[in-house]
C-alpha cells in the first residue's frame, strides 16, 4: 500500500467529512480509496472487463406493451442475468432487481437498452469488477 497526500479546498474537504460520516467510513483513506474505485469503473476503457452488475427500475406496468418489450429484451439477454425479483409498488409501478455477469460492455449495453424504454424510470446500473 502506498501513502500519498492530497490538497483540497476547505469546501470540499467539508463535503468529503459528510460523506465519511453519513456513510460509516472509519477514515478519509476508505472513504476516498472507494471513491477512486467507482471513479475507474465508470472510466475503464477495457469493455470486456468481466463485471458484476445491479440494474434496478422502476416501470409502469400499463404502458403499452412495455412488459412484452421487458421480457423480449431479457430473453435476448438471458446469458447475462443470474437472478432477477419483481416488486409491485402500487397499482401502477413495479420495481425490478437484477443481478447481471458479463462483460462490461455488454451490461452497460442491456441495461442502457432497457432504462430507456418508454415507461421506465429511475433506471440505474451499479457495476463492480470481478477480482482477478
Amino acid at each position: 500500500m502506498q501513502r500519498i497526500t492530497i490538497t483540497i479546498d476547505d469546501d470540499l474537504a467539508e463535503h468529503l467529512d459528510e460523506v465519511i460520516e453519513s456513510r460509516g467510513y472509519s477514515s478519509r483513506s476508505e472513504a476516498v480509496r472507494d471513491l477512486v474505485r467507482e471513479s475507474l469503473i465508470l472510466d475503464d476503457s477495457e469493455d470486456n472487463q468481466l463485471c458484476m452488475g445491479v440494474l434496478t427500475y422502476v416501470f409502469k406496468h400499463e404502458t403499452r406493451e412495455l412488459s412484452r418489450r421487458l421480457t423480449h429484451l431479457q430473453h435476448d439477454h438471458h446469458d447475462l442475468s443470474v437472478s432477477t425479483l419483481h416488486m409491485h409498488i402500487n397499482h401502477d409501478d413495479c420495481l425490478e432487481v437484477t443481478i447481471l455477469k458479463g462483460p462490461r460492455q455488454s451490461l452497460q449495453h442491456f441495461s442502457d437498452s432497457l432504462t430507456s424504454q418508454r415507461g421506465v424510470s429511475h433506471g440505474n446500473l451499479k457495476l463492480i469488477p470481478m477480482p482477478k
